[in-house]
């Protein structure tokens, strides 16, 4: 099979994996990836309580965990927030979660490409007390920008996405994004009168996550507390269909205790989902979404769904329960937990949180 990644993919996947060496070896006493990831003379730009700049050598970091047991767990949780790239340079930024210690440092590296191999040449990093745990929440996107085939545009809910993320970041969550072909997304229902959402439009490394999202087979089960299908014409589309996306909710669902949750039209995300018995994830409890009836069908956009939500889930063994239009209405059936409209997004969340704080 030929390599379709563009060069710019390419080369910020190669970015992406010295970064991971970094984060992977500092995280897992692995000195050998962390040398890995430093230009040998590189140089680190700290703080401590004696020094405003300390300059540490690459090759003193790396030392650092030369003679701590490789493997065991440092208590530092890694994530990648952006990378951006242009003619054998580049730039990152990373954060490094410390729950013991309640602290969240931003690192910053300048990277250059040097024979061939990407290498970072600086870092430096600056830290502020946190209350991140490391507990990840996996939202559900689509790439689809059209109603099926027509034209006829549409795209994920911005509001649903915001109110979401917003109450998890708040309740000490790191989130992801995952859609069926990974980058970036269509958003609609971008209301710029709304603090929140125009707060986040202008969150550069919010915005670039939107921009980047995960493909499937980037996304680990078990590192996930719950999933979120998140809801706007876009989720009809793309991702119900796609049996990696089910499979990976089930496996965080019935492997790992986790929580699936959906909002809105994002509920057309759980339909074919079924338990390792074959009976479908909702048969026989009550789940909410966008019904049918509120749909307009006289309008074209109507006319190219691919199915009906609330139909189908009936078929299928599943309780449709709903309320009147503009009201917040939220489904609990243990680790199912459903909403009805963008108005639900941070009760769905907030029942989400309040599941796993209880355990």
């Amino acid at each position: 099979m030929l390599n379709t990644l563009l060069p710019a993919q390419t080369e910020k996947s190669q970015i992406k994996s010295t970064i991971l060496n970094y984060i992977n070896g500092t995280s897992y006493n692995q000195s050998g990836l962390i040398e890995k990831a430093f230009y040998p003379d590189a140089n680190l730009y700290l703080e401590n309580k004696d020094k405003t700049l300390w300059i540490v050598p690459a090759k003193e970091y790396t030392s650092w965990y030369k003679n701590k047991k490789a493997g065991e767990f440092t208590g530092r949780i890694g994530n990648i927030i952006t990378i951006d790239n242009f003619e054998g340079i580049a730039t990152a930024k990373a954060e490094i979660i410390i729950p013991e210690s309640g602290s969240r440092y931003i690192d910053l590296f300048l990277l250059k490409k040097i024979e061939n191999k990407w290498k970072i040449i600086s870092k430096s990093a600056s830290s502020e007390k946190s209350n991140q745990n490391g507990d990840r929440i996996l939202f559900i996107v689509s790439n689809a920008s059209f109603y099926g085939k027509s034209d006829i545009a549409t795209g994920n809910s911005f509001s649903e996405i915001v109110n979401a993320y917003d109450t998890f970041k708040k309740a000490g969550f790191t989130v992801d994004f995952v859609s069926p072909k990974g980058g970036s997304i269509p958003l609609s229902y971008i209301d710029t009168s709304d603090s929140l959402q125009m707060r986040f439009i202008y969150n550069k490394d919010f915005m670039y996550a939107l921009n980047n999202t995960k493909k499937p087979n980037e996304v680990i089960a078990k590192n996930y507390k719950a999933v979120h299908y998140i809801g706007g014409g876009s989720a009809l589309y793309g991702v119900p269909e796609n049996e990696d996306i089910q499979n990976l909710s089930m496996a965080i669902y019935e492997d790992y205790n986790g929580i699936i949750s959906s909002v809105c039209h994002g509920t057309a995300g759980i339909v074919n989902l079924k338990t390792k018995n074959g009976d479908y994830l909702y048969k026989g409890k009550t789940v909410n979404g966008y019904p049918d009836s509120f749909e307009n069908k006289d309008k074209e956009y109507f006319k190219n769904f691919p199915f009906l939500i609330q139909k189908t889930i009936e078929e299928r063994g599943g309780i449709f329960k709903f309320s009147k239009r503009n009201v917040s209405h939220v489904e609990v059936q243990g680790n199912l937990i459903t909403g009805q409209n963008y108005l639900s997004s941070k009760a769905v969340a907030l029942k989400i949180i309040e599941n796993l704080n209880n355990r």
